[in-house]
């Protein structure tokens, strides 16, 4: 590959995508050629089950613009982004899925925002075309950005974006073992924009994010990125704390001006197991805290690369 920098390098994670990604690389290099501009394509098969890494490698030893990067374990999808990053040269990062449900033609309205002085630009959907559990994860992730992140209410974030040169170079200095490319570029940005795209429905397979995907992508921007949900524990421990106070004090005055009787042992049984239980689910989430230090502290990257395939080679 020549040593001059290109103007775009796409970003491109793969997993279970043999029978769709050499249609994507196909027609990113066709839309990215009428532009007129140089460009590179960037790989990751992520650890996918299938044919996927043959696919891919077989097109990186066929076009030297491509790179293609094979991980040694499913990593996920934002490690496979920061992999890539860090394999990057171009001006411009461009992200985008392996199963064109983002049009390549597309990149082109990007770059004509990002050019108004914008250091990320995100393709903001026209209709989204994915199933009605991921638009309310969505809505989920979007609340808890807008928190931790300042994500601005009028702005949605996608996986289809253009990242200047610098923000991307900020992203690729991030060592923890939880990198979240949307938190990331919204910590490292200063002027962020949207432009509508198209998004069309998948064409081949199933998409791979689930319910238990959502839910660890959830666990991981509360647990890694905020001290959220130790202060909601530890505001709901203060109240219980306060009302066993009350409830102790209320005991203590029947006894000095009623009848003393004998506790029930239903009574005691029940307290105990509620503020045993609230006990253990305070315990369970610093224990979370805990296991994350560890992690960051051990942990350089979050993903090994095993194989690379590019013009050199």
């Amino acid at each position: 590959m020549a040593d001059s920098r290109p103007q775009y390098s796409v970003v491109i994670p793969v997993y279970n995508s043999e029978g769709i990604v050499g249609k994507t690389v196909k027609r990113t290099c066709e839309a990215l050629e009428v532009q007129g501009v140089t460009f590179e394509i960037i790989l990751v098969n992520d650890g996918s089950p299938d044919d996927s890494w043959n696919v891919i490698a077989d097109i990186a030893r066929r076009d030297p613009r491509v790179i293609a990067i094979n991980l040694l374990h499913n990593s996920g999808q934002h490690a496979a982004n920061l992999c890539a990053f860090r394999e990057s040269r171009g001006e411009w990062v461009i992200t985008m899925d392996d199963d064109l449900q983002n049009p390549p033609e597309e990149i082109a309205r990007l770059a004509e925002k990002a050019h108004e002085g914008y250091d990320l630009v995100l393709g903001e959907f026209r209709q989204k075309r994915h199933a009605s559990y991921r638009r309310l994860g969505t809505r989920v992730i979007r609340l808890i950005n807008q928190h931790i992140f300042g994500q601005e209410k009028d702005l949605t974030l996608t996986n289809f974006r253009m990242i200047r040169r610098d923000v991307v170079d900020r992203i690729c200095a991030y060592h923890g073992p939880y990198p979240y490319i949307p938190g990331l570029c919204l910590m490292y940005s200063a002027r962020r924009a949207n432009t509508l795209v198209e998004h069309h429905p998948r064409k081949v397979g199933e998409s791979n994010y689930s319910w238990r995907r959502i839910l660890q992508l959830v666990a991981a921007i509360l647990f890694n990125y905020s001290s959220f949900p130790l202060r909601v524990v530890a505001g709901i421990g203060i109240i219980i704390a306060l009302c066993s106070f009350v409830l102790g004090a209320g005991y203590l005055l029947s006894g000095f001006f009623s009848q003393t009787r004998v506790p029930g042992w239903t009574t005691l049984v029940v307290l105990l197991s509620f503020f045993n239980g609230v006990l253990m689910v305070m315990l369970a989430m610093l224990g979370e805290y805990v296991v994350r230090i560890i992690n960051q502290i051990s942990t350089s990257d979050p993903y090994i690369v095993s194989e690379k395939v590019d013009a050199d080679d």
